[in-house]
């Protein structure tokens, strides 16, 4: 039920999904979609925000977004790629306050920008990285140089 909501919705922003059972349920999102999309699970349905994770994969920086139905114990994923150059995403801290210090992690470990975050300064290196060196970034090879 909540699925078919979330497509009649928000059809053209939802890229694709995975159903693991009726319990765990990711959807794959465009990412200009994410705080409304956050704030419809939030508001319209009763979801509550858990937490957010992060990884640096070949097809760029992948967000988690983990959200609770409580009542039946349902978890949904909003998953997001951004671009490995300038990887960039509406914060959610206005929305959810949780996500203040996750965002900022994420921009101090990866390099991320959470467009509109009130605070993006360090919390973990008091200092002791350079400015623009991100310990969680990869990098990757072009399919040429793997191969040389």
């Amino acid at each position: 039920m909540v699925l078919e909501e979330l497509k009649k919705t928000f059809s053209t922003e939802i890229l694709g999904s995975e159903t693991r059972n009726e319990q765990r349920v990711t959807l794959h999102i465009d990412p200009a979609a994410l705080a409304p999309m956050a704030e419809h699970l939030f508001k319209e349905l009763g979801f509550r925000f858990i937490i957010a994770s992060a990884l640096h994969t070949r097809r760029g920086f992948e967000i988690y977004y983990h959200f609770s139905y409580d009542s039946t114990g349902m978890i949904l994923n909003l998953h997001v790629i951004l671009d490995h150059e300038k990887p960039a995403i509406e914060s959610l801290s206005n929305m959810f306050e949780a996500t203040n210090w996750i965002e900022r992690e994420m921009h101090e470990l990866f390099g991320i920008d959470f467009l509109n975050h009130p605070n993006l300064e360090q919390l973990l290196s008091e200092g002791n990285w350079a400015t623009g060196e991100y310990p969680y970034r990869k990098k990757f090879k072009s399919k040429g140089e793997a191969q040389a």
